[in-house]
């Protein structure tokens, strides 16, 4: 594990520059694997891997405010969320982010998954307080959209997505947040979830089949659901149908990667985002692995890390990476799905 003491990697331009340059120059790190032609169309040979912030203890969940134009993350061991910006770096943003509690809880206490809704609200995974959230950014308290299944209080809400043409919240709850994880005398569920709610507060078990089910993520159509599962002995991304009422139908394998962990590659299937022609970008083992929409992997983006989390920003063509202790960036000539 990284350090927690935050220390901020900001590059400045070389003095041989001219003074007009505008963009701050970043330290890179890594390198872009090349497996299929295709990914040198998404991402030219050449593109470096920005590291634009480091001195996390597990940094998580990026999410692009584009009503603001900056960046939010997690960092869960820290219980803190972070507010990244081209022109003032990195500060703190929320704090308390996931626990309320008094004294110790866990060594993942703090938010986990973040996205912003249709009301422009940040929507939040909880491990701490084992709910998902909702606080507008203009001011005000967190709204609780689920904390429970039947009764039963959730082990840890990891990731959470809004369908893009419905109102509904769909998001995972595997036990990472848990003091003791599976094992965690208060684990009050018998399965891992896949849960989706209403606004309104209707909360439907979708999937209880996953044994360590975590990031999520929507095909451009809205039409499929993507579930990344990070257990090393079965290291897969499902796909699901959304049936026309918000339930799926059967999954299916999308893509196995549990050959990739068995060869030692940092990290496990975890955060995922779509592209506007349905490539999925996937963190994994190895980076972030850029599937086809067939399942094809077109290649990766080699963090050297175990890498969390993915999420467009800028102008969508612009993907902000969680690594482990790195915030990192790399531009595409693609753009995100409903960017």
């Amino acid at each position: 594990m990284k350090t927690s003491v935050l220390s901020i990697i900001a590059g400045v331009a070389s003095s041989l520059l001219a003074p007009c340059v505008a963009q701050p120059v970043y330290p890179s790190i890594g390198e872009v694997v090349y497996q299929d032609a295709r990914l040198e169309k998404l991402i030219p040979k050449g593109t470096p891997i920005e590291v634009l912030a480091t001195g996390f203890v597990w940094s998580e969940g990026p999410v692009w405010i584009k009503n603001g134009n900056y960046l939010l993350f997690s960092d869960v061991p820290q219980n803190v969320i972070y507010k990244w910006t081209e022109q003032e770096g990195l500060t703190e943003y929320l704090k308390p982010s996931g626990y309320t509690g008094h004294g110790y809880y866990s060594e993942e206490p703090g938010s986990n998954g973040l996205t912003l809704d249709r009301q422009g609200r940040l929507i939040a995974c909880e491990h701490g307080d084992r709910r998902v959230t909702a606080m507008p950014l203009t001011g005000g308290g967190k709204v609780t959209l689920a904390d429970g299944y039947q009764g039963k209080r959730f082990h840890s809400p990891n990731d959470v997505v809004q369908h893009p043409t419905q109102n509904s919240y769909y998001f995972t709850d595997p036990p990472y947040g848990l003091p003791k994880r599976q094992d965690d005398p208060s684990k009050e569920l018998p399965h891992y979830g896949v849960y989706r709610v209403t606004p309104d507060g209707n909360l439907t078990l979708l999937v209880n089949d996953l044994t360590r089910p975590n990031g999520l993520a929507f095909s451009p159509d809205g039409k499929t659901l993507y579930v990344a599962q990070s257990d090393p002995d079965k290291a897969i991304v499902m796909a699901y149908p959304v049936q026309t009422d918000g339930t799926l139908g059967k999954g299916r394998l999308f893509f196995d990667a549990t050959p990739m962990v068995r060869q030692g590659l940092p990290g496990l299937p975890d955060g995922l985002k779509l592209d506007q022609d349905g490539n999925l970008w996937a963190t994994g083992p190895g980076g972030v692995l850029v599937i086809s929409p067939e399942g094809k992997l077109l290649g990766r983006i080699d963090t050297k890390q175990a890498t969390a989390n993915c999420a467009w920003g800028n102008d969508g063509r612009t993907l902000y990476i969680t690594a482990d202790g790195y915030l990192c960036r790399i531009r595409t000539n693609t753009r995100g799905a409903g960017f």
